[in-house]
């Protein structure tokens, strides 16, 4: 014969009301933000970093590979436009990391080495529009089978170099060149949206010398509720 369950017969059942269940441990699937951080997070530094999980650096790392590929086959390494270049491409792609990481303590930092990630893109997108207009090749226009096939290709998740390998290194410097923009173009498109998501989460966040006041307030008041030890 089994024994009863006390919860159900009544006996020796406690009353546990009121009684406080322990938190639930956060697993987040990805790195944590400001804007989806713990509700109990109680630091004045929040998580940060994540770069790689930014679909802006992951495009601007295709950026970066397919340039230093172009680069290497289509201008001499004496030409001051292939360092250009590929310091440029490293820039657009640098600054994601950097600002990533140095958002925890400087929200201000982080926007502008975003902006910077952005400005570097547009540099090197002028360099293959120059690079294209002194050899007379035309850019695609959106509706060219090959921007269409592009675009789809963006769309693939998980994209790397591998996913536009047939395109960035194509023999024909038309087609290396156009793919090569076409990216270029849609890394600032996404450096723009992390601008403006970056900008909302400043204005609902606040700067550090905010969080830093605000963890410095709940500190003190938390002490000043603290009964005193007898």
């Amino acid at each position: 014969m089994q024994p009863q369950n006390p919860d159900r017969d009544g006996r020796d059942k406690k009353d546990t009301r009121g009684a406080q269940r322990p938190p639930k441990p956060c697993s987040p699937s990805r790195p944590l933000s400001p804007s989806n951080r713990p509700k109990d997070f109680e630091g004045f530094i929040p998580p940060h970093g994540g770069y790689e999980h930014l679909l802006c650096y992951q495009k601007a790392l295709v950026v970066y590979d397919g340039t230093r590929y172009f680069c290497d086959r289509f201008l001499e390494k004496r030409d001051r436009t292939y360092d250009q270049m590929v310091q440029a491409a490293r820039s657009g792609k640098q600054n994601i990391l950097e600002g990533s990481e140095a958002s925890g303590t400087s929200k201000e930092t982080e926007i502008k080495l975003t902006n910077v990630a952005r400005a570097s893109q547009k540099e090197l997108l002028e360099d293959y529009r120059d690079f294209m207009r002194n050899r007379h090749i035309t850019e695609w226009e959106p509706q060219h089978r090959y921007a269409q096939r592009l675009r789809r290709l963006n769309r693939t998740p998980g994209a790397n170099y591998q996913t536009f390998r047939k395109g960035i290194e194509h023999p024909d410097p038309a087609i290396c060149a156009n793919v090569l923009v076409g990216l270029i173009k849609v890394t600032c498109y996404l450096l723009d949206q992390l601008l403006r998501r970056q900008e909302r989460d400043f204005l609902n966040e606040g700067g550090l010398r905010e969080r830093m006041t605000h963890a410095r307030l709940a500190q003190r008041f938390r002490q000043n509720r603290t009964p005193p030890i007898p």
